[in-house]
């Protein structure tokens, strides 16, 4: 009951002192309970000290349960976390994380669209009954902005700047970014504002940015099943998800010219090395094409 109490404590620290977002505090939440559920197995609780050894019995634990590095390595930054709060509040005397290693994680390229697959995805919503004209200006936002899916389905009318064709969006750590929007995006939200959406919300009740059928904020399931159909749709061979259009959208500027810090900043990455990934996609995508059609490839 003890470590139950000081974890209550570090969440709320987390909360307060460090503004993580909700999905990183439920990730450190189900880490943590899990750890502690360890320990309380192995007969420890109350004031007994952790040691090295037993952090170590957990991960291995982890490992033999099929869990991937990069969950494994997540888990071990949610109890370093947490360590390092019972040293500070002088609830331990050590902390028995301080040598430990993360595991190595290979880090997979992310997938994502052609430039042709992408303009058959966008041309796909077409007509216009108000839901469509929503879509149509969804995905194109997506795509010009490079925007997560709960960053998109988070906009409010008020987040649209027409006069400078500009979006201003809270990404992770509550960090406010502003992102251009382009013509052609800019075009298709004009539309959908002028003759769709007043239609979804002939009250004006609602000041979300894109509504559902019944006048209420989109979820991320409600968007993704959207994309799912837009997709099937536009037959396109490969299976879809939201963060697809993110890594295009990062690809593609960078295929064509534009500067890596720009893009982090639009893609409101907190370290240029999350960014870098994307320099690797086109390397390997070079290559691909080197073997493909070079005589000696």
């Amino acid at each position: 009951m003890v470590m139950d109490q000081y974890l209550d404590n570090f969440m709320n620290y987390l909360v307060v002192e460090k503004g993580l977002s909700k999905n990183t505090l439920e990730a450190y939440g189900r880490d943590l309970r899990r750890y502690l559920e360890y320990l309380e197995g192995a007969g420890l609780g109350g004031d007994d000290e952790v040691s090295q050894a037993q952090v170590l019995g957990f991960l291995g634990e982890l490992k033999t349960t099929g869990l991937s590095p990069r969950s494994r390595a997540r888990a071990l930054s949610s109890i370093r976390g947490f360590h390092h709060f019972l040293l500070s509040e002088r609830y331990r005397t050590k902390d028995p994380t301080l040598l430990l290693e993360s595991p190595r994680i290979m880090r997979s390229l992310p997938r994502l669209l052609s430039q042709q697959e992408v303009d058959s995805l966008l041309a796909t919503p077409a007509g216009t009954e108000p839901l469509v004209m929503r879509d149509r200006a969804m995905l194109e936002v997506l795509y010009a902005t490079g925007l997560r899916v709960s960053e998109l389905v988070g906009l409010k009318l008020a987040d649209i700047n027409r006069d400078i064709g500009c979006l201003s969006t809270l990404g992770k750590g509550s960090k406010q970014r502003l992102v251009p929007l382009g013509e052609v995006a800019m075009t298709a939200m004009e539309e959908y504002l002028a003759d769709g959406r007043i239609l979804l919300n002939p009250t004006a009740g609602c000041q979300y940015l894109f509504l559902n059928r019944r006048g209420y904020g989109l979820s991320r399931q409600g968007f993704w099943k959207i994309l799912r159909n837009v997709a099937l749709k536009s037959g396109i061979g490969c299976t879809i998800y939201p963060h697809m259009l993110r890594h295009s959208f990062a690809t593609h500027l960078l295929e064509n010219g534009a500067d890596l810090r720009a893009v982090q900043v639009m893609l409101g990455h907190a370290d240029i090395s999350t960014t870098q990934i994307y320099t690797h996609v086109i390397r390997e995508r070079l290559k691909q094409v080197h073997q493909q059609f070079h005589p000696r490839g």
